[in-house]
């Protein structure tokens, strides 16, 4: 009988097996090393956003959250909040802020730039009561950058917001728009002294007829300020802000402006204060093509009544009434387009985008409101 006998078995070197050992322990090491740098990199970030909620409870704004969750590994560290809310207790009555989740991730290389998303409704209500107005978009995303206690700077982007009033429990639409950006920058000064804030704010198809009227038809805005003359940023009403910056002959510096409509659109910089009953003062120089449709959405007829535009104007109308009644309030109706013409003829002419245009002045004379020689309107005192 006949057997085959067995191939000899095949060794592996040596070296090539210790090759994969070094091999499979870098790996681990590798893993194991990540991993705990990752929870070292979320304890750093859960730390910079346990100090943000800490230096903003100091000044009355409670953060809190329905629950609370961590994550993200092994890129990212996501802290996720659900059923947020706000209370901002130094306001008198003190104001509740309630939503949805909120999703803040940072990088792990780079724990001081927090990213938030943001989910609607947003309800503001005086505490203890119900809504007296209500947010909602379909994506709000924020970006912070800084330490908790040298904030450098914040972003907020929403995609198609819109915010109501609410009264009696009926719903009343302010305002709304396609796109909406704000940028805000720490240009000099701390967070607790003479801070200066660089502010960008850019609209797309905005409406806010309770803000304005003419903001009645859909506006596209590019706004860049710089706004000083503040103490600090401790939480103050609105009006006490606006005093303090009085006092301290703070300005609000346009530095860039396009705000544009269907008909219309304008540019223009300058500078503005507040006088000592609060009322805005100073001089932006812009420059408008469509300036005949921009008077008529304005009302240029504003000029024309009684006790709005020019003394010497209306004199003249009334002593055509008494030539023969009624012929002073068709000179009135007559009046937008001529006033219109003498404004232009009163400014410069230029281009703007390819269009014919016309630069002049738009004064604040406490709170009066002239573009070149017309008054065409009247701001309220900020406090």
């Amino acid at each position: 009988m006949h057997y085959d006998s067995p191939a000899p078995a095949r060794l592996v070197p040596a070296r090539s097996s210790r090759r994969w050992v070094f091999l499979i322990l870098a790996v681990v090491i590798l893993v194991a090393g990540w991993t705990a740098f990752w929870f070292y990199a979320a304890e750093r970030a859960n730390t910079a956003i346990a100090g943000w909620i800490e230096r903003e409870a100091r000044v009355g704004r409670i953060y809190t959250c329905g629950s609370q969750s961590l994550g993200g590994f092994p890129f990212r560290i996501e802290v996720r909040c659900a059923d947020a809310a706000l209370q901002m207790r130094a306001l008198q009555p003190p104001v509740s802020v309630r939503m949805g989740d909120v999703l803040v991730a940072a990088q792990i290389y780079q724990p001081t730039l927090l990213i938030g998303e943001w989910s609607a409704p947003l309800t503001i209500a005086d505490e203890g009561q119900p809504p007296k107005m209500t947010a909602n978009w379909t994506l709000m995303q924020t970006s912070l950058r800084g330490r908790p206690r040298a904030p450098e700077r914040i972003s907020i982007v929403t995609d198609n917001p819109s915010w109501e009033r609410v009264t009696g429990g009926a719903s009343e639409r302010m305002g709304a728009a396609k796109h909406l950006e704000v940028h805000a920058r720490m240009a000099s000064g701390t967070l607790r002294d003479r801070p200066v804030i660089d502010l960008a704010v850019r609209a797309n198809a905005l409406t806010a007829p309770d803000v304005y009227p003419l903001i009645s038809q859909p506006t596209n805005a590019d706004v860049d300020l710089t706004l000083s003359g503040m103490k600090d940023l401790s939480p103050k009403t609105w009006p006490d802000r606006f005093r303090e910056i009085q006092e301290a002959g703070g300005k609000i510096d346009v530095k860039a402006s396009r705000i544009a409509q269907a008909d219309w659109i304008a540019t223009g910089s300058g500078a503005l204060g507040l006088t000592a009953n609060g009322r805005l003062d100073g001089e932006i120089r812009v420059t408008v093509a469509g300036l005949d449709k921009l008077l008529q959405q304005i009302g240029v007829d504003y000029m024309a009544r009684p006790g709005a535009g020019s003394d010497k104007l209306n004199s003249a109308f009334n002593a055509l009434d008494k030539i023969a009644p009624g012929l002073g309030g068709l000179a009135r109706d007559r009046a937008g387009p001529a006033l219109a013409m003498g404004a232009a003829m009163l400014g410069q002419a230029t281009e703007l985008e390819g269009r014919k245009a016309v630069a002049l002045p738009l004064r604040f004379d406490d709170g009066k409101v002239y573009l070149g020689p017309l008054k065409i309107a009247e701001t309220q005192p900020l406090f």
